[in-house]
């Protein structure tokens, strides 16, 4: 069988679907794929290749997944443009020499997710009315901590920072988790009628709302492999339809077939895990599940919107996509991990003393140690000593403007991750403090205007859920909210003190200072 979008009503072409999974979509997941391998620099068992020489003195068990941007020269491998670590082939002539990787990418991409969300974010409604702002905050709270809190916004950010950006689905779940068989909303509560399902549970109390949030909210990060976003012709911020598909494992084994050998009665070889491949459509109206294009799911959606939220790590004007913290990198990289390999290789030459002996019968079956003497009778033999490690100083020089070269293009300096290297200065003042990591500082409200849009779209999405499923009705005025970030740096408690009692003697609103200082609408009311 085959796609079937004409529950859609039109709109969405099979054909140009079946082109974007089987065309566009392995050349996108390849590119996503070399970014994640570059951050996570995966470890991969290997088996030492025997050469002319015999076994190669210089190999190790193992490969790292930044090797695919060393040259053969260092490798001894060659890798194809359009694959990964995977694709690689021994390099004809060419012997492995000292691999070095330093992951310069990680570390830089890890600080600046701790920057963004290392500490608590604070949901604020802006509705006209105290108790329903009061209310709502509970109900946003609850809805973050149910889907893991700050732990889940880490993720979001490390997503996003990885691959440029990141989006999230809202479904509706049982027990807190979303089923296979669920569409976007499940049809919530519109599954047999909209008399069944959530919608007939109709809550009273704000107490029993926060608990079918806590129990059936689920949102549910989508990483950039799987994301085919059908965006209007007119308006690229515009999703029309939301795809992603996916290779789904299931907890059991695929179906016997004539590749199975049988040994004996209990014990099969060649069988395998049970795996499908899942393609997921969602439009403002309807939505459809299949599983190896066969349709397994179908429902109505009644947000009437595609409950789909974009977040771009950095902005990229007319652009879907926005700035990965990875790929700007990775030229850097190669280059650093390329010099470190080389002097690795010229210090293994050069840390051993060595010698040449002339003249000398026998000399190779002599070992060398103190109280060794050798005698000839030819007067013109000599032992010559070389090797030993000598200093390199552009070679050091190289590989520091290399990091320094790193430090620009990604905005964030090794200070930040809290190596200091020699005199920095007088960090006790918070000015010099904001002074020395302004990269960062800078990069880092960038992306608190990006993902900030994107979690208050979360909320009124979510919002407009609750609505539109009777279980919590609210108005559009209503959903608006608004974050209070902390600051990344260390603060003096008792100079925030004072500037709140100064603005409290300006006249601001309690509410408002107290929220600036972190305590949320719980905490004032104890």
């Amino acid at each position: 069988m085959g796609f079937d979008f004409s529950p859609f009503g039109g709109g969405l072409d099979e054909q140009y679907v079946d082109w974007l999974i089987a065309e566009q979509s392995p050349d996108m997941a390849l590119h996503f794929e070399k970014l994640w391998s570059y951050y996570h620099n995966e470890m991969r068992e290997s088996i030492a290749p025997v050469d002319a020489g015999g076994l190669n003195p210089s190999n190790r068990p193992y490969r790292q997944a930044q090797e695919y941007g060393l040259p053969s020269r260092i490798t001894g491998m060659h890798y194809g443009y359009f694959g990964g670590l995977s694709s690689g082939r021994p390099a004809e002539g060419i012997q492995r020499k000292e691999v070095v990787i330093e992951n310069d990418i990680a570390w830089r991409v890890d600080t600046m997710v701790d920057f963004l969300f290392g500490k608590d974010i604070t949901i604020v409604s802006r509705a006209p009315e105290a108790q329903r702002a009061t209310e709502i905050g509970q109900i946003l709270r609850t809805m973050l901590d149910a889907n893991g809190g700050s732990a889940f916004l880490q993720q979001l950010a490390l997503l996003g920072g990885i691959f440029g950006f990141v989006d999230v689905i809202l479904r509706w779940g049982g027990a807190g988790k979303a089923s296979s068989q669920q569409g976007p909303i499940d049809s919530a509560g519109t599954r047999g009628g909209r008399e069944g399902g959530l919608a007939a549970v109709r809550p009273k109390t704000i107490l029993e709302v926060l608990r079918i949030v806590r129990d059936r909210v689920v949102w549910e990060a989508v990483e950039a492999p799987r994301s085919l976003p059908i965006l209007a012709e007119n308006e690229y911020r515009h999703i029309e339809f939301y795809i992603q598909h996916y290779w789904q494992r299931h907890n059991c084994l695929a179906e016997a077939d004539e590749s199975v050998v049988t040994v004996n009665r209990n014990e099969q070889r060649g069988r395998r895990q049970k795996v499908t491949h899942n393609v997921e459509i969602i439009g403002p109206r309807i939505w459809q599940r299949y599983e190896n294009r066969e349709l397994v799911g179908q429902g109505p959606n009644p947000l009437g919107v595609v409950p789909v939220v974009h977040m771009q790590n950095l902005p990229v004007p007319l652009r879907y996509e926005g700035i990965s913290d990875v790929e700007p990198l990775i030229p850097l990289q190669d280059e650093l991990n390329t010099r470190l390999s080389d002097r690795a290789n010229r210090i293994t030459f050069q840390s051993f003393k060595m010698y040449l002996g002339k003249g000398i019968e026998g000399f190779e079956d002599r070992s060398v140690g103190p109280g060794r003497m050798w005698s000839t009778e030819n007067p013109e033999a000599q032992i010559e000593e070389f090797g030993g490690d000598a200093g390199s100083p552009s070679e050091e020089a190289h590989i520091n403007h290399i990091r320094e070269a790193l430090d620009k293009a990604s905005g964030v300096a090794s200070v930040a991750a809290g190596i200091l290297k020699g005199r920095i200065g007088n960090l006790t003042s918070a000015v010099a403090l904001k002074m020395t990591l302004m990269g960062v500082l800078a990069k880092t409200e960038r992306k608190r205007k990006c993902y900030g849009q994107g979690i208050k779209h979360m909320c009124r999405l979510a919002l407009g859920a609750l609505d539109s499923l009777g279980l919590y009705p609210n108005r559009p005025e209503e959903r608006d909210v608004e974050i209070h970030w902390s600051s990344p740096l260390p603060e003096n408690l008792m100079e925030k003190l004072q500037e709140a009692k100064l603005k409290k003697e300006l006249g601001v609103r309690q509410e408002q200072i107290l929220q600036e200082l972190g305590y949320s609408e719980v905490d004032q009311e104890k």
